[in-house]
């Protein structure tokens, strides 16, 4: 095979199948794009590895994959294409959507051909997602199904707390008792996952080790360092303590246009609301214990900034210590108490 031949899959892929759009470009010259369906299990995965082997595809830099992070269903392509090394770029849906600019019509197969188009498109710019690790992805379930676990458990005791207060006390005390169970079945579900979610950090150098440096960071705790571990693939790619910011929703941008437009600097509203909840935790936990971050926040307030802004600045200097020490594989050192 040439060396200036090169391989751009799109898949676009749903519950029961995934369709692939392959674009082969030789010397230079792109041919006509090849769609293809294939059912998302593991005979249908075997069938799209000999169509690829009917097209030549080089398992290596020389081709490129690109789906979008579709949760739990693109797992098995991902697993395909980490134990044949071939590279694979899992996107953001939105980015990829509002990339494509104005588009009309819509289809699995339309949607694979778009995939395919702008892995072309930005060749040079996207990175390639790391390998699937079953470790990471079974602590991700496990940090997954605690969230949900946690959910369900507070709306029920909500519920049952609010009906006391417009329901007859015969009926409350029935219902207290009907959802004892339940109630006792959702605490013990979570200390279950929570004694596995420990023991998988500790038996796995790599998470560990990450853990164990970002609970150096002020304000970081236990939950926290594992749902960044989450939120991050363990800080693959050395992920940047801006693009962190930006993520959880606490990195503020410039909002003006020409003359008509003089707004103050705001976050955006695409974040992760729950790593954004966890993080407000952690500011009004470092005002209060640490120090360094109560003098900044009382100054702050002195030149009249709001509340809310400088715990988001807290919030911001949290995640940028965090990306860090994980970068520097450094546990955090505050200097200022050094040279104090």
């Amino acid at each position: 095979m040439k060396k200036d031949k090169r391989f751009y899959l799109g898949i676009d892929i749903s519950k029961p199948f995934f369709d692939a759009s392959l674009l082969i470009v030789d010397a230079g010259t792109k041919q006509e794009v090849q769609p293809e369906r294939f059912a998302n299990d593991a005979a249908g995965l075997r069938l799209f590895e000999r169509w690829l082997k009917n097209y030549s595809v080089s398992y290596d830099s020389n081709s490129l994959v690109v789906i979008e992070n579709t949760g739990i269903y693109h797992r098995p392509v991902w697993k395909f294409c980490s134990t044949r090394q071939l590279p694979i770029h899992i996107g953001n849906a939105a980015h990829i959507k509002w990339s494509q600019g104005i588009t009309r019509g819509k289809s699995d197969r339309i949607d694979s051909s778009r995939l395919c188009a702008y892995g072309y498109r930005h060749r040079e710019e996207l990175q390639c997602t790391a390998a699937l690790n079953p470790v990471f992805l079974k602590l991700k379930d496990l940090m997954t199904n605690r969230i949900r676990l946690l959910q369900q458990l507070t709306g029920l005791r909500s519920y049952l707390q609010e009906l006391k207060k417009v329901s007859d006390k015969e009926t409350a005390q029935l219902l207290q008792r009907c959802n004892k169970a339940a109630l006792e079945g959702f605490k013990k579900s979570l200390r279950q996952i929570d004694d596995e979610i420990k023991k998988l950090i500790s038996q796995d150098p790599s998470l560990y080790k990450n853990y164990r440096l970002l609970q150096t960071v002020p304000g970081i705790g236990h939950w926290i360092a594992v749902y960044l571990i989450c939120c991050t693939h363990n800080f693959g790619n050395d992920i940047s303590g801006k693009q962190l910011a930006c993520y959880a929703g606490v990195a503020p941008f410039e909002h003006s246009s020409g003359i008509s437009i003089r707004g103050r600097n705001r976050v955006h509203k695409m974040a992760n609301k729950d790593l954004k909840k966890l993080l407000h935790l952690a500011a009004m936990a470092t005002i209060k214990y640490y120090d360094e971050f109560k003098r900044y926040y009382n100054r702050k307030k002195e030149e009249g900034k709001h509340s809310m802004c400088v715990l988001n600045a807290i919030r911001n200097k949290i995640l940028l210590r965090a990306a860090a020490v994980v970068n520097n594989q450094q546990p955090y050192v505050n200097y200022s108490t050094i040279a104090a």
